[in-house]
């Protein structure tokens, strides 16, 4: 067992919600598979719609949302790509913000980055709001979003191409809980699999009437209720399970908000999907890493315990607070299964615990 001790100052906050809700943004969600659905629609429909050139001035105008401040220390003044970040080892290449950005070129790996459209472009016919909403429009890097093109996102069994961080183009593995589908398809690396899957159950929901049951994608089934296959939307809800809601989408969440006052109901929230979605699909539907693999408690007036009840013993804790704020990194913990954590701050925690098979987020209330 370890003990360290931090030096902190946090805000106390206590919240159901992971990230800053206003107060009753929620009320009127109330029921239960597709009425709550509808009811969240109405909730976050009415958002200010920015230009699609305004995406530049929010990438680099926002970094404590879309600047590295997760994974590296030292890159906390480049952007955060998904397509590039390697949460465990040293990113193949990086970006200045605005310095590298580049609209429709760009040549090899790291050249530049641009918008990634989670969900294509075509598949809307470049309309407004969808074209400039940012909760489904990262910053990645340019080669890598050119070959993801338009293909689905779904779990790759071949792949014809692979990128710096893992990033698979390939055919999808048509079995297990992605059975269904053998087209092409793009699978990103673990870390950012349920960071997808709420971005595209927020697009689903939010655009439920702008002719979604119209438009031609292989991840829709031509519904603006269900709005998924069931093959893609096993694949959603099984990352959406096992990739826990992160820090970096808690500032995300926080800091879109501003810009267009509207929230992803998915990262406040991460059940609604289950009851929204959840009844479509059975226990057996799921592959997924137990989460009491993992306990973390309040075991004394001022101490975090992360304890692993299995082989998977912990290597490192990362400890953000609830606005997604890097707040400290506990290396070198030298597979623990037992690390106690003294706080000086009352407040709420996200404990992000990486062991050697397992990366897991927690939330707790000190």
């Amino acid at each position: 067992m370890r003990k360290i001790l931090l030096n902190i100052t946090l805000t106390s906050l206590c919240s159901l919600a992971f990230g800053q809700v206003p107060n009753g943004y929620y009320d009127s969600a109330t029921g239960d598979g597709f009425e709550l659905k509808t009811q969240l629609y109405h909730i976050i429909k009415n958002h200010t719609t920015k230009t699609y050139a305004n995406l530049w001035g929010l990438y680099t105008g926002n970094p404590s949302a879309f600047n590295d401040n997760w994974y590296d220390s030292t890159d906390t003044n480049k952007i955060m790509d998904i397509y590039s970040e390697k949460p465990q080892g040293q990113d193949a290449y990086t970006f200045i913000p605005g310095t590298n950005q580049c609209g429709g070129s760009g040549g090899n790996e790291g050249t530049c980055y641009n918008r990634e459209h989670l969900i294509p472009q075509s598949v809307f016919n470049q309309n407004s709001p969808m074209v400039s909403d940012p909760f489904h429009i990262w910053p990645t890097d340019y080669q890598v979003n050119n070959r993801r093109a338009n293909y689905p996102f779904g779990v790759v069994k071949n792949p014809t191409w692979t990128s710096t961080n893992g990033s698979k183009l390939g055919p999808n593995n048509n079995s297990g809980y992605s059975e269904g589908y053998s087209g092409v398809v793009f699978e990103p690396i673990d870390e950012f699999k349920g960071d997808i899957a709420r971005a595209y159950f927020y697009f689903a929901t939010r655009y439920q009437e702008n002719g979604i049951q119209n438009w031609n994608y292989p991840m829709f089934n031509g519904t603006k209720d269900l709005v998924f296959t069931t093959t893609f939307l096993k694949i959603l809800m099984n990352w959406h399970t096992n990739d826990p809601v992160s820090p970096r989408e808690i500032a995300l969440n926080n800091t879109i908000y501003t810009f267009q006052n509207n929230r992803n109901p998915f990262i406040d929230y991460p059940e609604y999907a289950q009851k929204i979605w959840g009844y479509n699909l059975s226990n057996s539907d799921f592959e997924h890493q137990e989460r009491n693999e993992i306990n973390v408690y309040k075991s004394g007036p001022n101490t975090i315990s992360v304890i692993s009840n299995n082989d998977n013993k912990i290597i490192e804790i990362h400890i953000f607070n609830i606005n997604g704020q890097f707040i400290n990194k506990i290396a070198n913990v030298k597979l623990n299964n037992k690390v106690d954590i003294s706080l000086n701050n009352k407040g709420t925690y996200i404990f992000k615990i990486i062991g050697k098979s397992m990366e897991i987020n927690k939330k707790v209330v000190l």
